[in-house]
């Protein structure tokens, strides 16, 4: 899977890469047809300071995104990988349903 990580504003250090390369390679579980995923970072610098994180992955004849927003990337990230988790299984259980 080829995992790409852009971070508008910022850079982001390593250890968070490290960490999202970590989170994307778990989803190889769930389908061995991923192509390549987009992570995009991004924050609000307000009182709050708002850190985004949306992923974007591909797949044959799908593309899955999702975005959650908390006060860490890590978070962020998280809570937007268990979005696409469910929706590989979702997807993973229409085409089992249509194979049978």
């Amino acid at each position: 899977m080829n995992i790409s990580i852009t971070a508008r504003r910022f850079k982001a250090h390593e250890t968070l890469k490290d960490f999202i390369r970590d989170e994307l390679s778990s989803l190889n579980k769930y389908s061995e047809d991923i192509l390549s995923a987009e992570v995009i970072l991004s924050y609000v610098n307000s009182k709050e300071s708002i850190k985004t994180a949306e992923i974007n992955l591909s797949i044959p004849g799908h593309i899955i995104t999702a975005r959650e927003d908390s006060d860490d990337f890590k978070k962020s990230v998280s809570a937007a990988s268990e979005k696409v988790t469910r929706q590989l299984k979702k997807i993973k259980t229409r085409k089992t349903v249509r194979v049978k």
